[in-house]
Parts: C-alpha cells; sequence; structure tokens
C-alpha cells in the first residue's frame, strides 16, 4: 500500500530492464547514459525492491550518492523501501537517520512498513509515535501498517486509540484501514467491533469476506461462519481458494458431510482442487466426517503434496483407530522423499504405542534426537508423548530415563509412569513414582489414580487398593468415577473375592456399566461361580444386549462347570440375534514392518509358512503335555 502511495508514475517492468542494463555497466558514464534522471532511478530502485535484488540496488544508493540525489525524498523513500525489501532493516534505518531534510509522512510511512516487513513492531509502534510528534498527520498508508503492529504485541488499547483517530479524520471507511482493524479485532477476539467495523465499510473485498469467516469459525460459532458464507453469494462475491478452506474447516468441525460434500462440489466446479490448500482441507473434512476412504482418495489423487499434506492424511487414520494404516503412510511418506516434523512424529508415536511397535518407535525417537525435534527439554507434549510410546511398549527403563531428563514434568507425565508400571506388574514402583509425585506437591487427579488402582489390581495389592479407593475423596479431593470402581471391582475378583466385588457393585453411588458387569462375569468366570455369574450376565444382555464378549463369558462358564446344553443355548441365542463373536487379532513387529493377523486369516503372502510353523510348534507342546483349553 507504501508503495502505491509513493510510486505511481512508471510500472516496475517498464524499467526493470534498464536496471538489469545498469547491474552490467562499467564505466560511469555508461550508467548515467541509463539513468538519466531521478525518476527513472526511483523506478529501478523500485525493481530492486520488488526482486529483492540487493547486489544492484546498493548500486543505484551509490549512484545516487555520487550524483547526489540522495537527499531527496523520493529517493530516500525509495532507498528505505528497497532495503526494507531485502530483508536490511538496518541499512534502511540508516538512510532514514541520515536523511538531512525533515521526514515527510511518506519516508514514516516506508520506514515503518518495513519493521512490519520484517516482524518488527514495536519499533514501527514507536516510529508511529514520533510521526504523531512532528505534528504531521498520518495518512490512509500509515494506519494499516500501525495497526498491525498493534495487534502483533496484542495492544488492545492502541488499536482503540487509532480507531478513535480514524473516525475523527474521517478515515474509518478506507477499505485497507477497514480490513486492518477487522483483523485486529478478530485477533483479540472482539468478534462484535470486529462485526461493527466490517458492517460500515462502504466496499468489501473477498480478504474481509474471508476474515470474518474464520474469525467465526476459530470462535466456534459455525452458525454466523455459513451465515457470512451465505450472505457472500447473495451479494455475488466470488469465493476464492481461502473461502474454500475457511468453510470446509467449519463444515469439518461440524462433522457435516453432506453440506462438506455440496463445497466438494463447487471446488471442482471452479478448478480450486488443484490446490494443495483446499486439497488438505477436504483431506480434514472427510477425515474428521468418518469418511477415511475418501479422505485417502483426495489425497491419492493430489499431484503434490506437501507436508501438511501427509500429516492430515496420517492423522486421519490415526484418529479413526487404523494404527497400522498411519504406520504404513509414514513409511509411504519416507519414501516420497518427506523429512517428517515435528506434528508428524507426534501423531505417529501413538499408532507405535498403540501397537507396542517398540523398535519403530525407537527410530522415530531417535530421529527426533539428530533432528532437534523437541530438542527443549520444557516441551512437555512432546516429551510426553515419547514418554507414553516407551511406557506401553513396557520398556519402561527408556520410559524412565526420558522422564528423568525432563525439564518440566505436569500431571500427565508422572501418570503415564504409574500406569506403565502399573499395566506391567511393577506394582511397587508404580506406588513409588506416586509418592514421589505427592513428595513433589503435584495434586493427583482422576486419572492419577485409574494407575494407582490398576498397579494395584495387577500386582495383587488388595489391601492397599481399597484403602486408596477410601482415601481419594477425603485425602486427595478426587471423587471416585465408574472408572476407580471398575479397577477395584476387577481386583478383587482376580483376587477371588467375587461375593465382595459383587457387594461393592451393588453400593457404589454410581450406575453399574457394561464395563463393571463384565468385570464380575469375569471373576465368576475364573473363580467358577455360577450363580453370580448367572446375575451378572442377565444384566449384561439388558444393558449391552449385541455384544459378542458377554454370552462368550457366559458360554465360558457353563462349559467350565460341563453343562453343554446350557452352551449350546447361549450359542443358540446368538444366532438368533445375529452376534457375531469378533475374531482374535495379533501383531508382531520384526525388522520389515509390523505384521497383523486375524484368526484363521490367510491374506498374508507367506500364510504357507506361517501355518506350517505354527503346526510345528503346536506339536511340540502335545509332546511335552500341553493341553489346550477349546
Amino acid at each position: 500500500m507504501i508503495k502505491k502511495a509513493i510510486f505511481t508514475r512508471t510500472p516496475i517492468n517498464t524499467h526493470f530492464h534498464i536496471l538489469l542494463k545498469f547491474s552490467s555497466t562499467s564505466s560511469t558514464a555508461q550508467a548515467s547514459s541509463c539513468l538519466a534522471d531521478l525518476r527513472t532511478c526511483i523506478a529501478s530502485l523500485q525493481a530492486c525492491a520488488h526482486h529483492r535484488n540487493l547486489t544492484t540496488g546498493k548500486k543505484l544508493h551509490s549512484y545516487l550518492f555520487i550524483n547526489g540525489f540522495h537527499s531527496s525524498p523520493f529517493s530516500i523513500t525509495s532507498l528505505i523501501n528497497m532495503y526494507s525489501k531485502c530483508n536490511r532493516i538496518a541499512e534502511a534505518l540508516l538512510v532514514f537517520d541520515s536523511s538531512t531534510h525533515d521526514h515527510n509522512v511518506f519516508a514514516y510511512n516506508a520506514i515503518i512498513a518495513g519493521f512490519i516487513a520484517n516482524e518488527l513492531p514495536k519499533p514501527a509502534i514507536e516510529f508511529y509515535c514520533r510521526l504523531r510528534c512532528t505534528g504531521a498527520v498520518p495518512d490512509k498508508f500509515t494506519f494499516p501498517c500501525v495497526v498491525r503492529a498493534c495487534s502483533d504485541v496484542l495492544d488492545v488499547l492502541g488499536v482503540r486509540k487509532i480507531h478513535g483517530l480514524l473516525f475523527k479524520l474521517g478515515l474509518d471507511f478506507d477499505l485497507f484501514i477497514g480490513s486492518a482493524l477487522v483483523h485486529a479485532y478478530l485477533k483479540f477476539g472482539f468478534m462484535e467491533e470486529a462485526v461493527e467495523v466490517f458492517e460500515e465499510l462502504p466496499v468489501r473485498d473477498v480478504v474481509l469476506w474471508n476474515a470474518m469467516i474464520n474469525g467465526y469459525a476459530q470462535m466456534g460459532q459455525f452458525d454466523m461462519a455459513l451465515e457470512v458464507f451465505r450472505r457472500m453469494g447473495e451479494e455475488r462475491i466470488v469465493p476464492s481458494r481461502f473461502t474454500v478452506t475457511g468453510v470446509l474447516s467449519v463444515f469439518a468441525m461440524m462433522e457435516d458431510l453432506n453440506n462438506g460434500k455440496a463445497v466438494h462440489g463447487l471446488v471442482v466446479k471452479r478448478g480450486y482442487h488443484s490446490g494443495i490448500a483446499v486439497s488438505n482441507a477436504l483431506i480434514d473434512m472427510y477425515g474428521k466426517c468418518k469418511f477415511v476412504e475418501d479422505a485417502l482418495g483426495i489425497f491419492d489423487t493430489m499431484v503434490e503434496k506437501d507436508i501438511f499434506s501427509w500429516n492430515s492424511i496420517i492423522c486421519v487414520h490415526e484418529q479413526f483407530g487404523d494404527h497400522d494404516g498411519t504406520l504404513k503412510l509414514f513409511v509411504r511418506m519416507l519414501r516420497s522423499g518427506f523429512q517428517p516434523d515435528l506434528v508428524t512424529v507426534t501423531t505417529i508415536l501413538p499408532a507405535c504405542s498403540h501397537l507396542a511397535t517398540l523398535m519403530q518407535g525407537k527410530e522415530i525417537h531417535g530421529y527426533m534426537i539428530i533432528n532437534g525435534l523437541g530438542k527443549d527439554g520444557d516441551d512437555v507434549y512432546v516429551n510426553n508423548a515419547v514418554l507414553d510410546m516407551y511406557a506401553k511398549c513396557g520398556s519402561m527403563r527408556e520410559a524412565h530415563l526420558v522422564f528423568d531428563r525432563m525439564g518440566y514434568k505436569d500431571a500427565a507425565s508422572w501418570n503415564i509412569m504409574i500406569m506403565g508400571y502399573g499395566m506391567h506388574g511393577f506394582g511397587i514402583e508404580a506406588l513409588d513414582m506416586f509418592c514421589r509425585m505427592i513428595e513433589v506437591e503435584l495434586k493427583p487427579d482422576e486419572v492419577t489414580f485409574v494407575g494407582v488402582l490398576s498397579a494395584c489390581n495387577h500386582a495383587g495389592f488388595v489391601s492397599q487398593g481399597r484403602d486408596f479407593l477410601a482415601q481419594m475423596p477425603l485425602k486427595y479431593g478426587v471423587v471416585p468415577t465408574i472408572e476407580h470402581y471398575t479397577c477395584v471391582i476387577d481386583m478383587l475378583g482376580r483376587a477371588g473375592l467375587v461375593e465382595e466385588a459383587y457387594e461393592l457393585v451393588s453400593t457404589m453411588p454410581i450406575d453399574a456399566n457394561p464395563v463393571v458387569w463384565r468385570a464380575v462375569l469375569a471373576a465368576c468366570r475364573l473363580h467358577r461361580n455360577e450363580s453370580l455369574a448367572k446375575v451378572a450376565a442377565e444384566r449384561l444382555f439388558e444393558l449391552e444386549p449385541e455384544h459378542c464378549g458377554s454370552f462368550v463369558l457366559m458360554s465360558n462358564v457353563y462349559g467350565a462347570g460341563g453343562k453343554y446344553e446350557e452352551v449350546s443355548e447361549v450359542r443358540h441365542i446368538m444366532r438368533q440375534r445375529n452376534v457375531r463373536k469378533t475374531p482374535g487379532c495379533s501383531w508382531i513387529e520384526l525388522s520389515n514392518g509390523v505384521h497383523v493377523f486375524v484368526t484363521g486369516d490367510r491374506t498374508h503372502p507367506d500364510d504357507c509358512f506361517i501355518y506350517a510353523e505354527l503346526n510345528s510348534l503346536t506339536a511340540s507342546l502335545l509332546d511335552h503335555g500341553y493341553v489346550p483349553d477349546i
């Protein structure tokens, strides 16, 4: 905007050939013939700024100085602009300060714009204050830069003061100034003020409409964002690619597949589908609407992909729970030559955690260390992702090393360690970690006690588990939830205290869910308590009539007691209700990747060799007295 205010006489391209000719000129005389007057020299400086040609810009500066043109207000402004665009703000400031004449508003505009272009908002505000002190009146090219500077430093009062001055000067209806105010108010989260400025502007371009859509979307006011989009259509404003990405983000948050597909049609109609940003937004929309295949279809048809494309499709698969697919996409990404960033690794690590792929998790951790990803010891989110991966993969030694090296630990860090030790049977270490957490005066939360009670469950610490459940509300101020009761009920059941587990289910202040009753039923199966098993099964059939696990457990209870007629009856009910047992799934991590298998799987390319080896192992076990439980 400042460039337009100062130099509108000569287009840049008209004099760029002179600039090139000058850069190859060896003598002062030849240079003088090419740059005969100040106007040509200024136009050439413009070209240097536009193309960021610092070398030629400095030659032009020398020419201006030798010929006495450097003190001209037009030369000063042009030089400041050129140095600023070439990211040499120190030289631009030197030109400004070395001027022997009083600075006009154009010079101030140039240096303020230079500070903004180089992401230096505070000096921009200081020079604006200096301009006001000179008595000169800022113009419509000053204010957009200053408003942006104030918004960058979150100076709400400064923006409000400028807004008042704009009203006084009659500049509040200018499109560029209004746009700057709208963006500033949206950044502060002042939606009402942004709407007021927006509605008062007599002319609104598509950038402003996009800003309003994104502003409402970021504040969670999706209906208002869509209302702005509808008004755009009424006022015949042609949506841009940025409009489409903003609206798609709204439909993604709302999980509105139908309208998302309608926008997809608009994208194809206008030819926006070739844009990477639009395709990334479509991937995100289909992913959040749980249409993973559609998201993958968009991804696969993209001619050009960036790191955001890969992160989006990887994140979609991980959020959908397709951990194996997540890792396969990660391998594809590496083979395509893309280097993972922090977003990639923090998405991949949970997949490694769920599949317990320790080798791949270690490789990712090593990659992070070598490339300095998350090198800040206080980046607790990244460190927790690494910590969780090691803990869930059972590598508690490495988890403890990461934990000890963390500069800052939050409650989640301690919870991961407690849960990790607990789930792998290290009950003493889990409780010791809990005591250390209390010692550093970090308040335990609900998740902490799920980990503590799970540790007591897996280690068989029945009395400690009872004590923790009783102390939670009194000593730690944490009200037990259904997850805590489930841990204790399962603990009692595993320890053979089935009647006591049933009593806790009956007396706890929370309604028992299917998970609680299934824990009771599993305990009854383990300790052959048929009478209580029937009670638990009846409750399960009422709460989850389609869940296969309840039928299978009850069938096993009858089978253990030799009641095969009852077993047949349970299986008959399953067939009547069309309840099918979910096939078991196993996976193994080898040097060439993760291999996933389900019961009776014949899809693996080496299935013949695998089953031959399994049959050989089974035969060896039978020879040694193993009797399979069928």
